[in-house]
């Protein structure tokens, strides 16, 4: 079985347990009482005017592929450094098996911020959708490789119908082609091979020009340096997610300013 499978597997088990906990009528009812999105993508949008990168700062403690990233583990703290340090946009994981995230950690960092935010979770269930607006989610995650086409289109419509964003993942052209169908306004592409858990910005390169314009393009993983980030704004991305990077910085704030050359 495949890390993303075994992921999977247990993300529905959750799934399940958090239904019978909080039914989803209650959890609709929660949705529909919570503040008005941020917008995630008019956020990223404003930056790109400008002519500058969007960085998308991640509040991630850990990793199955690294393990724990940093055990001075603070998402309120981190959440406001990176505001005040030039982020445009904040991801929070909340998966807890695999990265040691937790609802709680997203509605902590999001309550004291005003940036944007994006739940950072394998989405798999129409009930996840409405439990992400619940917690205050301005945006979230839709992993193409984690999903059949039908079910993708019915998450991306529920969220939108939300009034929340896409963040649309893709590893390679195969992916892409599917996620087009999709029409998103957003989508990502993510160097990390799920396969193998390496990394190569040559992913992003290769798939960069099958990307239409018009789309919000969004490099994630394997973005360690202002170099990595110059050449890949260069090349024609609006936005860039990072994490492990940053999370393991002694002096976060700094490292935000260093990645983005400010």
């Amino acid at each position: 079985m495949s890390v993303l499978a075994e992921i999977c597997r247990e993300k529905l088990d959750y799934v399940q347990r958090m239904q019978h906990l909080i039914p989803d009528v209650v959890m609709s009812e929660r949705a529909k009482i919570q503040s008005v999105s941020r917008g995630f993508i008019h956020a990223i949008r404003q930056k790109k005017e400008t002519g500058e990168p969007a960085l998308i700062a991640e509040v991630k403690k850990a990793s199955p592929s690294k393990g724990i990233i940093r055990s001075d583990f603070d998402p309120r703290k981190i959440a406001k450094i990176y505001e005040s340090n030039g982020a445009t946009c904040v991801s929070i994981l909340t998966d807890q098996p695999y990265f040691k995230g937790s609802d709680e950690d997203f509605e902590a960092a999001r309550s004291v911020i005003r940036l944007p935010c994006i739940r950072k979770d394998f989405m798999l269930t129409p009930y996840q959708i409405v439990e992400s607006r619940a917690l205050g989610a301005d945006c979230i995650l839709i992993i193409m490789a984690a999903l059949d086409d039908k079910t993708a289109k019915m998450l991306y419509n529920l969220a939108t119908d939300l009034g929340m964003d896409v963040l649309v993942e893709v590893h390679d052209e195969k992916e892409l082609n599917r996620a087009l169908e999709l029409s998103p306004k957003m989508l990502g592409v993510n160097s990390r091979s799920l396969k193998t858990l390496e990394v190569s910005l040559d992913t992003a390169f290769a798939l960069l020009e099958k990307i239409p314009s018009n789309i919000i393009r969004v490099a994630e993983s394997g973005i360690h340096s202002h170099d990595d980030l110059k050449s890949l704004f260069a090349a024609g991305y609006n936005a860039f997610l990072v994490g492990e990077s940053l999370m393991r910085e002694a002096d976060i704030g700094q490292a935000v300013k260093k990645l983005l050359g400010s």
